[in-house]
Parts: C-alpha cells; sequence; structure tokens
C-alpha cells in the first residue's frame, strides 16, 4: 500500500486545511467542498487528512462498523449487545463519479426476496465510509440523483434503500468531502447549499513556495516511507490535537451576541433558508474548540462565514462565488457583542483556528497562496484574411485592428422556451429531451442485460407463473428463477450537446445586431446551465473557423468566451461548418449517447474562396445527413433579404428564425420548428 503524503506537509493551502480540520472535530459541520483548477493539492489534502483522524472501536463482523458502546438497535447485522469491541483506522472511502446506485446505497437480492422472504442485502460505499471519510472527486461529473442521494444520507445520518416493498436502514454518518474544478461545470445550487463549507483553491504564484512545493513532492516520490517518518511528529501533534478539540467541542459557549452576529450575517448576505446560520454557528463553535478556548469570539464568526457563505449567497448563474469581506466587517462592527470577554485572538492553539504550522522543512515559505486569476479567456480572435467585409460603410471604432472591431456587450438574457431535440435518446441524464433513463417513469419490461437494477415486480410474477408446478412448488412462497426477474424500462430526461456555431464576420458587426446575438445566445446558454448540458462554441470569421471552446459541462466559460468574441473580416460559412461537423465527430467518439443540438447564428452570407455559398451548402447536407437537429438564426437585416440563412436551413435540414424573432419566446420556441421539420423529414 503507497504510502499517503502527510498532511502536515502540504505547503500553503490554509483555508483548505482548516476546513477540513474543522470537519474532522466536529462532523456535524456538514463537509467540504473544495472548488480549484487541477494540480492544487485537493486530493492529496483530502486523501492525507484520514491518516489523522483517531481510530475508531467497531463491533467485530459488524459489516455497518456500529460502535460498541452505544450500537445502533436497526442494524440489519444486528442486534448487537454493548461492550467489547475493537479497534480500526478510520476509513477513507472513495465514490467514483461512474458509480452506480447500488454501489452507493447497497443492493438486495431480489430473487432471494421474492423466493425466500429474506433481506439479504449488500452494503454499498455509504456503509463502509460510516464513522470515516467519504471523498467524491469530481462530484460536479457525479448524476444528480447520486449526489442527491449521497447528501440526503449526509444530512440524516441513515440511508435508505427502498425496493418493491423491502426496506433496509442502517446509520450512515461520515465526513463528506467533495472535489471539483468548476470549469467542468458547477453543481445546482440546491446541492452547493448541502455542502457546509466551500474553500476556493489556486496554485500559489510566489516563486518560494511553488519551489518548496516541488521539492516536497519530489522528496515523497523519492522514498514515501522516509518522507512520512520526518512528519510523524507533526502528524501526532495534529492528531491529539483533532481529540483534545472534540473533547472540548461540548464545553464551547456561543452566546448571543455572537448568535445576532451570525444570523445578521446571514441576512446581509441574502442567503436562502436557515442552513447557512445552523453551519455558521457549528463552524464558529468548532473554530472556538480548535483554539482551545470556550468561547466563541467575533474572529471565530467571522471566519465561519468566509468559509460557509460565499457558495450560498444569492447570485447570477455565470457568477463566481465569494463574499465581500468589507460588507462582512461592517455587519459584524454594526451587531457586535459589547459582552465579549477581551479575549486575544490569537491565544492559546493559534486563535482564529489557524492550521497548524508547516515542519521540519524551514517552515511554508511564503505567505498564504494568493486568488488565482481569472478564467482564461482563451484566444479567439482570427488572425487570417480580414480583407473586405461587405460592410465598409460602418465606422471602425479607434484603436481596432485591420477588418476587427472590438467585442461589445450583450443585451440583458431573457428567459427561453425549452430546445429539445426530436425523438428518444438514451444519453446522459438531464433536463431537456426524452430519453430512457434509470429514473422516471416506467413504461414498459424487459430482460436484464446485466445485473439487474430496477425490478418489474408484475411483469416478474407473470414470467415466473406458469412455471410453478413444473417447479415443484409446495408451499405459499413463489419459486423465482434468474431467467423471470425482468427490468423495468423508465422515460425520464436527458442531457444534450447544444453546440452555438456563431457568425463573427464583419457582416455581423453591427453593434446593436451583435449585441441582440449574443444576448439570445447568453439567454440559451443560461437556459442549458438549468437543463445540465454540455456546451460547445464555434465561431468564424476572416478566413478560417475556430474552436473557441470544446465541448464542456461549464457554461460560465462558454458565456465568457462569448462575452470577449470580436468580429471583423469575410465571412468563410462553410469552414465554420465542417469545424462544427468535425467537433461532432469527435464528440461522438467520446459520448456517443449524448444527442446534439446544432445552432448556427448567421446572417447566411459566404464570402471569400470560390463558390462560397455552394461549398456551404454541401457542409450544410452533412448535418442534415447525420440527422443532426439544427436551428439557424437568421441575422440578416434591412430593407432588402436575401433569403440566405433561410435557405441554409432548409440544407441542414432544420428551422430558421428572424433575429427580430430572437426576443421573448420566439427563439426558445423554435422547437416546435425542430421537431416538424425532423417530421416532415422522416
Amino acid at each position: 500500500m503507497t504510502t499517503p503524503f502527510p498532511f502536515t506537509a502540504v505547503v500553503g493551502q490554509d483555508d483548505l486545511r482548516l476546513a477540513l480540520l474543522l470537519n474532522a472535530v466536529s462532523p456535524m459541520v456538514g463537509g467540504v467542498l473544495v472548488r480549484g483548477e487541477k494540480g492544487t493539492a485537493k486530493s492529496t489534502a483530502v486523501r492525507a487528512l484520514s491518516a489523522l483522524l483517531p481510530e475508531v472501536a467497531v463491533v467485530p463482523g459488524c459489516r455497518f462498523s456500529c460502535d460498541p458502546s452505544s450500537p445502533d438497535p436497526g442494524c440489519p447485522d444486528g442486534p448487537h449487545e454493548p461492550g467489547g469491541g475493537t479497534a480500526r483506522p478510520a476509513r477513507m472511502v472513495e465514490l467514483p463519479v461512474g458509480a452506480s446506485e447500488d454501489r452507493l446505497v447497497g443492493a438486495l437480492d431480489i430473487e432471494r426476496a421474492l423466493a425466500e422472504g429474506v433481506k439479504a442485502f449488500e452494503p454499498g460505499l455509504l456503509a463502509d465510509a460510516h464513522r470515516g471519510i467519504l471523498y467524491v472527486d469530481e462530484v460536479n461529473l457525479l448524476h444528480d440523483h447520486l449526489v442527491d442521494l449521497l447528501l440526503d444520507a449526509a444530512a440524516m445520518g441513515a440511508s435508505y434503500v427502498e425496493r418493491e416493498g423491502v426496506s433496509v436502514r442502517h446509520a450512515a454518518r461520515f465526513l463528506l468531502v467533495g472535489t471539483m474544478n468548476p470549469e467542468e461545470g458547477e453543481l445546482r445550487p440546491q446541492l452547493l447549499d448541502r455542502f457546509g463549507l466551500t474553500v476556493e483553491v489556486s496554485a500559489s504564484r510566489e516563486p518560494d513556495q511553488r519551489v518548496e512545493v516541488v521539492r516536497r513532492r519530489l522528496a515523497h516520490d523519492d522514498d514515501p516511507d522516509a518522507f512520512a517518518a520526518r512528519w510523524a511528529d507533526e502528524e501526532a501533534a495534529v492528531r491529539a490535537r483533532i481529540v483534545a478539540a472534540r473533547e472540548l467541542l461540548p464545553s464551547v459557549r456561543l452566546g448571543d451576541g455572537a448568535l445576532r452576529q451570525i444570523a445578521a450575517t446571514c441576512a446581509a448576505f441574502e442567503v436562502d433558508g436557515m442552513r447557512a446560520d445552523i453551519v455558521m454557528a457549528r463552524t464558529a463553535t468548532a473554530l472556538a474548540a480548535w483554539a482551545g478556548r470556550t468561547e466563541v469570539l467575533a474572529e471565530d464568526v467571522r471566519q465561519a462565514a468566509l468559509l460557509a457563505l460565499p457558495h450560498r449567497r444569492r447570485r447570477n448563474p455565470f457568477d463566481a462565488p465569494g463574499l465581500d469581506q468589507d460588507k462582512l466587517d461592517e455587519t459584524l462592527e454594526q451587531f457586535g457583542d459589547d459582552d465579549d470577554p477581551d479575549t486575544d485572538p490569537d491565544g492559546p492553539g493559534g486563535g482564529g483556528g489557524q492550521p497548524p504550522a508547516d515542519g521540519p522543512e524551514g517552515g511554508d515559505p511564503g505567505t498564504a497562496p494568493e486568488a488565482g486569476p481569472g478564467e482564461e479567456s482563451g484566444d479567439s480572435r482570427d488572425s487570417g484574411d480580414s480583407g473586405d467585409s461587405g460592410d465598409s460603410g460602418e465606422s471602425r471604432p479607434a484603436g481596432a485592428g485591420s477588418g476587427e472591431r472590438p467585442p461589445v456587450g450583450a443585451v440583458e438574457p431573457f428567459r427561453t422556451r425549452v430546445l429539445s431535440v426530436p425523438g428518444i435518446g438514451e444519453g446522459a441524464a438531464g433536463r431537456r429531451s426524452r430519453a430512457r433513463t434509470e429514473h422516471g417513469r416506467t413504461t414498459g419490461a424487459r430482460r436484464p442485460s446485466g445485473a439487474l437494477t430496477r425490478l418489474h415486480l408484475a411483469a416478474t410474477i407473470q414470467a415466473a407463473a406458469p412455471h410453478q408446478r413444473a417447479r415443484g412448488r409446495s408451499g405459499p412462497g413463489l419459486v423465482v428463477r434468474r431467467d423471470d426477474l425482468r427490468q423495468a424500462t423508465r422515460e425520464g430526461r436527458e442531457s444534450n450537446l447544444v453546440l452555438f456555431v456563431v457568425d463573427a464576420s464583419g457582416s455581423m458587426a453591427a453593434r446593436q445586431r451583435m449585441s441582440a446575438v449574443k444576448g439570445a445566445v447568453l439567454s440559451l446558454l443560461l437556459d442549458a446551465y438549468q437543463r445540465r448540458d454540455k456546451v460547445g462554441l464555434v465561431t468564424f470569421r476572416g478566413s478560417a473557423a475556430d474552436v473557441a471552446l470544446p465541448p464542456t459541462s461549464s457554461v460560465d466559460a462558454a458565456a465568457v468566451r462569448l462575452e470577449s468574441l470580436p468580429t471583423g473580416g469575410r465571412t468563410p460559412l462553410a469552414a465554420g461548418l465542417l469545424k462544427a461537423h468535425d467537433v461532432l465527430r469527435v464528440e461522438r467518439l467520446r459520448d456517443s449517447a449524448r444527442r446534439p443540438l446544432v445552432v448556427v447564428v448567421t446572417d447566411g452570407r459566404a464570402t471569400g474562396g470560390p463558390e462560397p455559398v455552394a461549398l456551404a451548402g454541401r457542409a450544410a447536407r452533412l448535418f442534415a445527413a447525420g440527422g443532426v437537429a439544427s436551428v439557424v438564426v437568421d441575422c440578416e437585416s434591412g430593407p432588402v433579404r436575401l433569403g440566405l440563412a433561410g435557405r441554409l436551413a432548409g440544407e441542414l435540414g432544420g428551422s430558421a428564425v428572424t433575429l427580430d424573432e430572437l426576443r421573448a419566446d420566439s427563439i426558445a420556441g423554435l422547437v416546435r420548428d425542430v421537431q416538424g421539420t425532423s417530421r416532415r423529414a422522416a
């Protein structure tokens, strides 16, 4: 077994280490969500924490890790007699992104339940994690229904398995830790709220600190055991401090003054519900216990707010989480408690809840990691031909390059109706198009192709009933064999790949027109965010097309690329369509079940090269041949209209809508046109 990297050897990341330690002191805080770019020691710190947790006493032979001093009276392996027990290290259980519901909560042997009437239950990961750590890497990529089950168990301290009238319950109290890279998509706000604390991590920009990170990583990889031995004293000290803080926690007093500050802070930042107040109270109490105090100070409340509120504050979907610290300080000062004792926040245990100092390798060089830079916007400019754009009469803004105009802002986004792909798919669970899924309404039954996950009871009984005499049935039980089992088929909703193909040429550069186009695309991005879609962005201008954003679950990234999109140059429409076709081809190899919806935003003009309009038509027919659902947003304006966008929609096998119809219900209502066109084509 590989020796883990020591927790106390992690360089910097003070907020991350503190949040993990506070949950180790008080699991009632509710877990930690760690957000940050790749390569920032998220997983390393979480895995290292398990070695610091005190050992737990368990009932010998119990698969659910019951405490021998107070065994769970409802334990499926019980009842257990109090007393005795053996000690073992606290477990850290990892939940894979591709795990099934049965792997998470456990599975019932349906065949034995029907034939013998016994609850033959195989525990899942929630049972394994009881009284330990449950770690979910890339939690934002986990299926929503699994996240719901996970967070419900964390909130209730128990897991319930209900299958066709058979019910099993067992205790499931664990420290929940999730990590995620925001570039790969966000969690729904309802799920964000279920995590007690959140931490933003980024790589340090201090050269000395980065040098120390590399030095320690190389030393550990060269000789893990020797490296761990050098940090053994620091690890033992932190482990002892966790035990002391746990023992002190029940004695910590949360005064009325601190409670007023907590309530005022939550109200000032307009967080919904009361969970934030409760989490802040528990976090502030844990901070005081970690600092070795029995009184909660204003500094504890402030630190608790920084950890518990950023992911809960009311914000737009494309806004990054954060907290206005000046506003926080003003609120705490306004509602400060004059009766609080004048206690030095830097007193015993390094008050304010600071994590332990780094140990034998010369301490932690530099300061705590500074906030990382904003998301890289990418280079959406095209260095190709930017000659005559066909809009020579339009004025060119000062400072703009030849043939290029700077980005313009989008108009206010608006609510859209649902754009969906016709037919029934089998893609990842979502909220857009019809699909066969594991969750939804039951529509029929079939023989299971693998492990049985959803029993269709009536169909199973019908399959077994004709064979009861031949099988020698003599008692009241039904003789069921595996061949009789039937899997329920269900219909729900899937997520799709919405690929935007945006004309950024000179003919689109009129500011009012481009602002309206960006506003419409931004509105559809907001809809994609809510429906858990993947999105991609292809732009074309000058002499070539560019994949401004490969297909991703991060609609935030797409919104950033859209805002920074410049315009100007010729209109290589065929290049844009061919680039989009290549993107779909590659994405189909990665995820063949996810169905695409292509939204082409253009005035239909094609310039540059021989026969550009005919070439664009041939490129469009590739989509029609592949049965790809598509919509063309016609951005042509003026008294004379050529109707090229409508002709392009016909070549694509899709529908078209004019730019004036983008507002309100117009573009959102295109689903009817998409479905109608597909039916006519069929």
